[in-house]
């Protein structure tokens, strides 16, 4: 296996939120040049802007026009916006949802090319993002656009946990109504090839939440789970994928039974990710399971009330760069023992579609 350094590309989010202070922060130690190459897409002017808002006086930057030229002794920066961009620290504004989908555009352009290995996204606002160019709830779902990717999974991962979700960035009301078994059965399928080949877990355990209270009881509280959520669970189970459930949400976070399992599929949104980020906020990183390129981001928003005030953690960012990064790792090594003839011919999980 390639012993170079990995490429990291990282878009800088909203210009008008915290991304800039958490990538300076991330890379402030020389160390990380050890580690991995770090190409920024944003604007040099911009990072130069949040350099003397937050007081930072020595802090780098190498220009380049792509990630092609990235020096790997140096934190590198490409120019995505014109020079006279506004920031307006801590408002949501239409500049600054337009150069956070630019720098995205960018890294997602060099990503195709080979230029860089993984992405990082630094948080964008998605009612500022929101454009002809840019129709979509967030980034997971971009991102699946661009590469293709119809089987995906936003997946929250710590150390103490991992959750993935069936519905996404959609509202409450509409949950029920999407929630079928196909969709579902498809999400547990992703779940269980992205626990594999992502986090060597070779047999996973994958608890199944169900969407009503105490999930359903038996019907008493709504037919979903009866009707959708568990016949789904039984062709995943014959399948050979260890699927349970469903469990009630509340029960089942409560009661410390999480720790059984290797990761949580909820149904909706705030389902599994208001315990998540209950339990691992500082630490929580967002990945993208199921897409054939490596994408992580922070487990939390663009922070505009205290943008510019040097207060953000850049604790979840860091975490974002580090699994961005082992995952990418990883996936070369299950491609290179596939490939050994002795092992399997298989190839990975996720370029067979």
């Amino acid at each position: 296996m390639s012993t170079e350094k990995v490429k990291v590309a990282i878009t800088q989010g909203d210009i008008n939120g915290i991304g800039y202070e958490i990538i300076f922060k991330t890379l402030a130690d020389a160390k990380v040049l050890e580690l991995f190459t770090p190409v920024i897409y944003g604007s040099s002017k911009v990072a130069a802007y949040h350099r003397k808002a937050l007081n930072i006086p020595n802090f780098s930057l190498n220009s380049i026009k792509s990630g092609e030229e990235a020096h790997p002794k140096r934190v590198n920066i490409v120019n995505c916006l014109e020079d006279n961009v506004r920031v307006e620290l801590g408002k949501a504004t239409e500049t600054g949802g337009q150069a956070a989908f630019l720098a995205l555009e960018k890294a997602v352009e060099d990503l195709k090319n080979g230029a860089v290995d993984v992405l990082v996204t630094a948080p964008l606002n998605k009612s500022a993002a929101y454009s002809d160019s840019f129709s979509f709830p967030g980034h997971t779902e971009y991102l699946a656009n661009q590469f293709g990717s119809k089987s995906h999974i936003m997946l929250m991962v710590s150390s103490k946990l991992k959750v993935g979700v069936v519905t996404g960035h959609i509202a409450l009301k509409e949950v029920a109504e999407q929630l079928t078994m196909e969709k579902i059965l498809d999400k547990i399928r992703v779940l269980d090839k992205t626990l594999r080949v992502d986090f060597t877990i070779r047999k996973p355990r994958i608890a199944v939440l169900g969407v009503n209270p105490h999930a359903g009881d038996d019907g008493l509280l709504g037919n979903e789970e009866i009707n959708i959520i568990k016949p789904a669970i039984e062709v995943a189970r014959e399948e050979g994928i260890m699927a349970l459930g469903p469990y009630p949400a509340d029960g089942l976070f409560g009661s410390g039974d999480v720790g059984r399992f290797d990761a949580v599929l909820a149904m909706y949104h705030d389902q599994g990710l208001a315990p998540f980020k209950s339990i691992a906020f500082s630490e929580g990183v967002n990945f993208t399971g199921g897409l054939p390129i490596v994408r992580t981001s922070p487990d939390h928003g663009t922070a505009f009330e205290i943008a510019g005030e040097n207060k953000a953690d850049e604790s979840s960012f860091r975490e974002a760069v580090y699994l961005a990064i082992d995952v990418f790792k990883q996936r070369n090594m299950y491609k290179e023992i596939s490939a050994d003839p002795l092992k399997t011919a298989e190839r990975s999980d996720f370029e067979k579609d």
